[in-house]
């Protein structure tokens, strides 16, 4: 028998049932913010383009929107990390569960790895190992917002951060990328934005979605800009060392001693395995600000209640960075700097495009529209579905970056792949061209 006093659920339906307000309901003011937040993402953007491609069409389709190279037979990780997660696997010490900030051997192997282009030398205490950088940004993110502050991101810049702040209440004051300058930070723009409610402000470096790689003197204004507005610098850098120009690798973290910095990166871009989803959260605090602030508490009580990485991925880490021969680094970077000087050349044959700075690192150039020249075309995603439906060829619209009537073209893949795909490009320009017309 059921006892007076259990709860008693009317529904809507039924003779004599009452009208119930579901609370379920109250969860649209949640969803509202996240479903706005996801329609930024960049797969959520390539999903509508993808949908104009016929893919009955004569012709294969060419991906050149998407920073995931690894369908390219020469795209692949190098022999060591696969051997490293074989071992790792096999050795039955990686089948349980980690701790929360990571296995200690895979926190001091990354410190080490860090600490080879700093002055200095990190603790496996000042790392926080994550799945992916694309966490690593979560976990960031969600530990800076507080009611009122806002934070300063590069436009253009890399959607997960407008979507993580939006989602998480937290402002985002946007300084611009001078696309003349090779794509150096508005610094000016920067200390207009700022006031006592900023909280960090982020460099993306090697860049995603310029190709940029910044100088020595730039990082250190950058630095010398934040230190003046006190304010901290979260740097991303999950392309490291992917710089094949004239400029080399500089992490921000030679600044640590101007300004405190957080470093979040990963395994994905220089090993080509963005599905194993390893990243990590470095402090780069030599004046104990961060600590002092209880930065590393707040992110440590983040990661307790969150998901961590693979704990065999975690388990191979220190072979795969102990093991991946340099000549294996020097094969990719040749591979994308024969790519990125057919990607720059062949977008100069194109009329109504223009590249304003030869990619220099990471797997992508960002080109401008010229809409004045291309008949019926209304703006970059217009541009990009008719591409996609015509040429299928995918590429990215500006507008997903934050810079609309522009385009962000991947260019790492092989040579005769990225060939084809950009004379379809220049065929489609010539096709619209109003002189043609």
């Amino acid at each position: 028998m059921r006892s007076d006093k259990s709860p008693v659920m009317e529904g809507n339906g039924g003779a004599g049932a009452g009208a119930t307000e579901w609370r379920i309901s109250r969860a649209s003011a949640r969803g509202a913010p996240l479903a706005d937040a996801g329609s930024m993402s960049i797969r959520a953007v390539l999903g509508r383009v993808f949908s104009s491609v016929d893919e009955s069409g004569p012709r294969p389709m060419l991906m050149l929107g998407s920073g995931d190279p690894t369908g390219c037979a020469c795209f692949r990780p190098p022999p060591e990390a696969e051997d490293a997660i074989v071992d790792a696997l096999r050795s039955g010490e990686h089948n349980g569960y980690s701790p929360t900030v990571g296995v200690l051997s895979a926190r001091r192997a990354i410190a080490e790895y860090l600490s080879r282009d700093l002055p200095y030398q990190l603790s496996p205490d000042d790392i926080y190992l994550t799945a992916g950088c694309c966490q690593a940004i979560d976990v960031m993110i969600s530990v800076l917002a507080q009611p009122g502050s806002n934070i300063l991101l590069p436009k253009p810049g890399f959607p997960l951060y407008e979507s993580r702040t939006m989602f998480s209440n937290l402002e985002a004051r946007h300084f611009n990328l001078i696309p003349d300058r090779g794509w150096e930070a508005d610094l000016e723009s920067v200390e207009a934005l700022a006031d006592e409610n900023t909280v960090a402000m982020v460099i993306v470096n090697p860049s995603n979605p310029c190709g940029s790689v910044y100088s020595h003197d730039h990082l250190a204004k950058i630095a010398e800009t934040a230190r003046k507005l006190g304010i901290i610098i979260i740097a991303d850098e999950v392309y490291d060392h992917l710089a094949f120009g004239n400029k080399p690798f500089i992490p921000m973290g030679i600044f640590a001693d101007m300004v405190p910095v957080i470093t979040v990166g990963s395994i994905s871009k220089r090993w080509l395995v963005p599905g194993w989803r390893l990243g990590w959260i470095a402090m780069c605090d030599l004046n104990c600000i961060l600590k002092e602030a209880k930065v590393d508490k707040s992110i440590e009580s983040y990661i307790n209640i969150t998901n961590d990485p693979a704990t065999f991925i975690q388990g191979a880490v220190p072979q795969i960075i102990a093991n991946t021969k340099e000549d294996y680094f020097m094969k990719i970077l040749n591979l994308l700097r024969n790519s990125a000087d057919l990607c720059y050349s062949k977008i100069k044959e194109a009329r109504g495009i223009t590249c304003p700075h030869k990619p220099e690192g990471s797997m992508f150039v960002m080109a401008k529209l010229d809409l004045s020249c291309l008949d019926g075309i209304q703006d970059d995603l217009d541009f990009c579905c008719m591409l996609a439906k015509e040429e299928s060829v995918i590429v990215l619209p500006g507008s997903a970056l934050g810079m609309k009537d522009w385009i962000r073209i991947t260019f790492a893949m092989d040579i005769p792949t990225l060939e084809n795909a950009l004379e379809r490009i220049t065929s489609f320009c010539q096709r619209h061209d109003k002189l043609e017309a």
